[in-house]
């Protein structure tokens, strides 16, 4: 495997051409998994709705992403992706990403009965989860790969800024898409699947560009292994790093993996499970229209696409990761408490929350993802990444579910702001479950500084 490392790291451009490939199909799984987002104010009224559904419907769909990942789904996917390599198991679930979205458009489309494409889209958002998941470590896996010892907080920083573009541009997109009705009017199927059509494109566009790597990442492999006379035939690791599945102990065993997977457990619930709801949030909290509070939510993937490879370069070169964490858990703290208990109907607050949540979503990811490769053995990173992922998924599958249950009786005729209140308690607790973990992470740097949490990447 060290053969590998020489040969890849001599290609220094297409490093940055393999980074670009990357990109594009973590870009559509964003916005297909947040097309609703800005527009989940449609589901307050399911009289209005032709597909029929409410919140509590559509924060069942929203969780279905999770089920295959919990139920070893992501297990043991990771543990092919550290066997098989990324090439064959990546290509198998940027298929089944694509898929998954095929059947949510379909069910979405198809005229059925309510209850009957909620559990079809369910469905397809099952299948879309795990092949998002396991495509998401994938494509960290090869930014390990191509950009080890060099510039990997960076790497994964831009790559992080650019999928999250995805979100912005459907939380962009979708109202254009599903433009606001007046009082009484119906939202039709056609009109409701929109945003989904969109997403389906851009997923197939990410599988051509996927096969591109693909093909890309082969060559140099071959290239490399060739040149040093070794005539392997491209197979992705040498038998000594080749992964065990009782290596799998030398991850779960490891305290530090564990205080990771737990921090992003709490950490994006409080974001990714906030930005399911941000339209029926924003909207009657701050007293904005449907676009204002598409614009309003756009600053969280905004923010990203400048800092997080920023601040991702600043991890490379000064180190101190630990402790950007503990920032990005205060941040995330104090704009929960700003969303929930702020006075009402100030849009200013509104965009001073979405800052600082947007500041939050770049320093902590930032940090976080390259400490995971200085922790863990590389023949299991596939593994660490797809369990901690794993746990994640547990955790959003949870509190996307109490979010719909709590802001389901708004879509009753009960009171949208009560609602709110309920909901953003529930999001400041896991923000603070966040923070005595991060501030556990910190104290573990500190005790054992050759764990080089804490140390620069280049």
């Amino acid at each position: 495997m060290n053969k590998i490392r020489k040969s890849l790291s001599d290609y220094k451009g297409l490093c940055w051409i393999a980074l670009a490939l990357l990109v594009v199909p973590m870009f559509g799984s964003y916005f297909f998994d947040d097309m609703f987002s800005t527009v989940s104010g449609i589901f307050s009224d399911s009289s209005l709705l032709q597909l029929g559904w409410g919140q509590d419907e559509y924060g069942k769909y929203t969780s279905g992403y999770s089920v295959l990942c919990i139920f070893g789904g992501l297990v043991l996917c990771g543990m092919l992706l550290d066997k098989w390599g990324v090439r064959i198991t990546g290509s198998i679930f940027v298929g089944l990403m694509t898929a998954g979205a095929a059947m949510v458009t379909w069910a979405i489309t198809a005229g059925l009965p309510a209850k009957t494409s909620l559990n079809i889209a369910y469905a397809g958002c099952m299948i879309f989860g795990l092949g998002s998941e396991i495509a998401g470590v994938a494509v960290t896996r090869s930014i390990a790969k191509w950009f080890k010892d060099k510039s990997m907080a960076l790497a994964m920083g831009l790559q992080l800024a650019i999928a999250r573009l995805g979100t912005a541009a459907a939380f962009l997109l979708s109202p254009m898409l599903i433009q606001e009705k007046t009082c009484g009017e119906i939202y039709t199927l056609a009109e409701t699947a929109r945003p989904a059509f969109v997403g389906l494109a851009l997923l197939l566009l990410g599988s051509i560009f996927w096969a591109i790597f693909v093909a890309m990442d082969a060559r140099a492999d071959r290239g490399g292994r060739l040149a040093e006379g070794e005539g392997l035939a491209g197979s992705e690791q040498s038998s000594e790093d080749q992964f065990r599945f009782r290596d799998i102990g030398k991850v779960l065993g490891n305290g530090n993996w564990w205080l990771i997977a737990l921090l992003c457990v709490f950490f994006y619930s409080s974001i990714i499970a906030f930005k399911k709801f941000t339209g029926a949030i924003l909207v009657p909290r701050f007293g904005v229209s449907a676009v204002a509070a598409s614009f309003m939510a756009t600053i969280l993937p905004f923010s990203t696409v400048v800092f997080a490879p920023l601040f991702g370069l600043m991890v490379d070169k000064k180190g101190h990761g630990t402790r950007w964490m503990l920032l990005g858990a205060v941040l995330a703290l104090c704009a929960h408490l700003i969303v929930g208990f702020a006075p009402s109907g100030n849009a200013a607050t509104g965009y001073a929350a979405m800052i600082l949540l947007g500041f939050s979503y770049s320093l902590v990811p930032a940090a976080l993802w390259p400490s995971v490769p200085k922790i863990v053995p590389e023949k299991v990173l596939g593994t660490a990444f797809s369990l901690i992922y794993w746990v994640q998924n547990l955790g959003l599958w949870a509190f996307k579910r109490f979010a719909g249950h709590i802001m389901a009786p708004v879509s009753e005729g009960g009171d949208a702001l009560a609602g709110i209140h309920n909901v953003e308690l529930m999001f400041t607790a896991v923000c603070i479950a966040a923070l005595a973990i991060t501030l556990q992470l910190v104290r573990a740097s500190r005790r054992a500084p050759e764990l080089k949490l804490d140390k620069p990447n280049s």
